[in-house]
């Protein structure tokens, strides 16, 4: 897939204000500072798209990317970020788990691992709520150019274990790195064949 598109849509602070659900939605999301941002920009090959920043928890409401005029990208708020109030935490778990179980136009959730460190709880948790709702969902191993290639493959093999205690087998996963353009083309075919299915059922 070729994107000669993208472009910012809007901010909705629910999912009830969200666009009509007349496109195929690819949703990201994934603990604060996971690298959403970069993986956004490098998969629509616009380094200003979404703003990244170094302070975690930025990304507060659901953001719409229109792309090529045919697919929405969403980038949802982080997880377990945990320098904010609890009644916020709630507040924002609440507008997610909203988000992917109404919205019906939800292709698919990537959801994004760092691949720098070991199993995460939070990570767990959020993969075995979203296997327990039956999201159609990827999962996406960020930030693969950080450390050595044996840590990073170590990491991985480890989650992968973890995961299988709770899950009878792996979702289809991906192995990325924004800053060496790593994992994006691998990605973007999985979503092509998606829309094919999705406007096929519409012609």
């Amino acid at each position: 897939m070729e994107i000669t598109e993208a472009k910012y849509v809007a901010s909705f602070p629910s999912v009830t204000k969200c666009p009509p659900p007349d496109k195929p939605e690819y949703a990201f999301i994934g603990r604060s500072n996971v690298g959403k941002s970069s993986l956004i920009n490098m998969l629509t090959n616009n380094s200003r798209l979404a703003k990244t920043s170094s302070s975690p928890g930025k990304t507060q409401m659901i953001n719409y990317f229109d792309i090529n005029q045919r697919w929405y990208l969403v980038d949802l708020p982080g997880y377990g970020y945990a320098k904010i109030s609890k009644s916020k935490r709630k507040e924002w778990r609440q507008m997610i788990e909203n988000y992917l179980l109404q919205r019906s136009s939800l292709a698919c959730a990537c959801i994004l691992i760092d691949s720098n460190v070991p199993p995460q709880e939070v990570d767990i948790e959020f993969l075995d709520w979203a296997g327990k709702v039956r999201l159609p969902i990827v999962i996406v191993f960020t930030k693969a150019d950080k450390s050595k290639n044996d840590a990073v493959e170590k990491n991985i093999e480890d989650f992968k274990t973890k995961m299988l205690e709770t899950w009878e087998e792996m979702p289809q996963n991906f192995v990325t790195s924004a800053n060496k353009k790593i994992g994006g083309d691998e990605i973007l075919a999985l979503f092509e064949t998606i829309n094919e299915h999705f406007y096929n059922m519409y012609d």
